[in-house]
């Protein structure tokens, strides 16, 4: 459950605030999908991270899961009314990504492999319980 005392952008952030939960979302905005189909669609996911996505989505109202009973056993995902809201939002991620990187190009690129050779050189800079901690 949502705490009341959140900002808003913090309530977004928990609903749909990291890469698998928009993939997911994203994925499912062409349609209802099977557990399967939705994990080859979002790409380099594991099971079980694609599950605990998938099961906070649904206590988030955000998707519908709905379990046929049948054997082997068949389920599926779709977006409820709510989640389907979210589609002009990933639509203006998904444009500004692209402008992003057509316009930073190996600017951008070369910023972030900063970022990762600067964080290698201070770990290798702190002493054995500096990293530990």
């Amino acid at each position: 459950m949502l705490k009341k005392d959140k900002n808003i952008t913090e309530i977004i952030f928990d609903v749909i605030g990291d890469r698998w939960k928009v993939r997911i979302v994203e994925s499912l905005l062409h349609g209802t999908q099977r557990f399967g189909e939705l994990k080859k669609s979002v790409g380099n996911i594991t099971q079980k991270v694609l599950t605990s996505n998938l099961r906070k989505l649904e206590e988030r109202g955000v998707l519908i899961r709905k379990v046929y009973a049948q054997i082997p056993p068949k389920v599926e995902y779709k977006l409820t009314a709510l989640g389907k809201k979210l589609k002009p939002i990933i639509d203006s991620m998904l444009e500004w990504g692209n402008e992003y990187a057509a316009k930073m190009g190996k600017f951008s690129k070369k910023l972030f492999e900063d970022d990762d050779e600067q964080k290698t050189t201070d770990d290798d800079n702190l002493s054995d319980d500096e990293k530990n901690t």
